[in-house]
């Protein structure tokens, strides 16, 4: 069964916002140390590979999920680094 043309398409938006999430992940390194920074572009590559499967599954819809996930931990891991660990921004 094919999935209408308009599932495909919020699929290929919510890969668009995910690589517009990159942006953030890579600027991180204003505030955090080195290996956060690799940690957060080892996380956000995962979830690219998820977002990835889901389209290959046939499941587009719930790829504008991955951007939304993406955008949220990285505000919890930049924020819990501010708070516990000094990272000064």
């Amino acid at each position: 069964m094919t999935r209408p043309w308009w599932q495909w398409a919020l699929g290929w938006l919510g890969l668009a916002a995910l690589l517009a999430t990159l942006v953030l992940y890579a600027a991180s390194g204003l505030l955090a140390p080195a290996w956060a920074v690799v940690s957060l572009i080892v996380i956000w590559l995962g979830l690219l590979a998820v977002a990835i499967w889901l389209m290959r599954i046939r499941q587009p819809v719930y790829v504008p999920l991955v951007p939304v996930t993406a955008g949220l931990i990285w505000f919890a891991v930049l924020s819990a680094g501010e708070a516990w660990l000094g990272w000064t921004g």
